[in-house]
């Protein structure tokens, strides 16, 4: 892509933040609002994470809100995302709903919103070749790593193991960096992963690994939200300008990476690689964007049961009431906006 380099002038790696429990963004007054030089964007090095992914390596997000720059930051997994939305590092970030629940719930309903959806689906559970894992069942005690403690996979691996193999003891679930995850399956140091792609489809490819299952198997009608847009409501109410001029970009490139998915596949290996420092294979790449669906919304129902689930892993202390937690009222004007553009073209 012609304006890849964009990443590498733009982007700091983050591999954590200084820890906070509230945000700390307070609103801006409307002469600031006026002079944002900057929209910072959190996401991962991740294919469900494709249109932050585009975005930034296209310079379709720099366009977007120009003359303010963008700023982008790539984070293992969310946990550390939102820490940096509440330290006032990130304005925006793709993440998953298991991290925005617990922060939803830790600021008592005041401290983030979704204000849209970006992907479904697209996480899988990759076993060791030679592990003797040969159904879902023998996960049962096996040593299963996912991205972060608390994160999207973390908390589904787990409620799995609690809720239907009947497991107590969690201590053989790994929290482990996705890159980091490689190295141990290859060395017979886990014997499973719940990876979103493509790092379940690197494990296929490097370490010999095998896909068990998809986790949207395990879900009612065999989808769940997996990446979501946030801001904090301090941004959202003093620059809705901004936050929509991001969701246009986001929209536009939903739309077509669901019309053509795999035609986009080199653009996000190049991006990745980029991030990554390796390149994998592009038919490996084509199979794993496959499992993944692209999506506006930020399907509630999986927040919902996230909020149940975090809760009974002991996550949060009581189960959060999820009023407030959307927000798509920018949403819904950029849909109809290009509904509009697109009837009339």
């Amino acid at each position: 892509m012609r304006r890849i380099a964009l990443l590498l002038t733009a982007l700091t790696v983050v591999g954590g933040c200084s820890r906070s429990s509230e945000p700390s963004n307070s609103p801006t007054t409307g002469s600031q609002a006026a002079s944002l030089k900057e929209v910072r964007i959190g996401y991962f090095a991740n294919l469900t994470h494709a249109q932050a992914l585009l975005g930034v390596a296209s310079g379709d997000f720099e366009r977007a809100v120009a003359p303010a720059k963008i700023t982008a930051r790539v984070f293992n997994a969310g946990p550390s995302l939102i820490e940096a939305l509440f330290a006032g590092e990130v304005d925006m970030g793709f993440v998953g709903p298991g991290p925005i629940i617990n922060a939803h719930a830790k600021t008592k309903g005041q401290g983030i919103r979704v204000v849209a959806g970006a992907a479904a689906n697209g996480v899988v559970i990759v076993v060791r070749a030679d592990s003797g894992i040969a159904a879902l069942t023998d996960l049962k005690g096996k040593r299963i790593a996912t991205p972060q403690l608390g994160n999207t996979q973390d908390i589904s691996a787990r409620h799995y193991l609690t809720a239907t193999l009947g497991q107590v003891d969690l201590d053989n679930v790994l929290p482990i960096a996705n890159a980091e995850q490689l190295s141990l399956m290859t060395r017979k140091q886990i014997d499973a992963a719940w990876a979103p792609e493509p790092w379940g489809a690197r494990l296929v490819a490097e370490a010999g690994g095998r896909i068990l299952a998809e986790e949207r198997t395990l879900w009612p009608n065999q989808q769940f939200g997996l990446t979501m847009i946030v801001s904090t409501p301090a941004f959202l109410a003093a620059h809705p300008d901004m936050v929509k001029k991001v969701l246009s970009v986001s929209h536009r490139w939903t739309a077509k990476l669901n019309a053509e998915p795999t035609k986009y596949v080199p653009d996000l290996a190049a991006a990745l690689a980029v991030l990554t420092g390796k390149r994998m294979p592009g038919e490996l790449q084509a199979a794993a964007i496959q499992r993944i669906t692209f999506t506006d919304e930020p399907l509630e129902e999986t927040l919902q049961t996230m909020a149940q689930w975090s809760y009974e892993l002991r996550f949060l202390k009581a189960q959060p009431d999820l009023k407030g937690l959307v927000d798509t009222t920018i949403l819904r004007e950029v849909q109809s906006a290009s509904a509009a553009s697109t009837t009339g073209s």
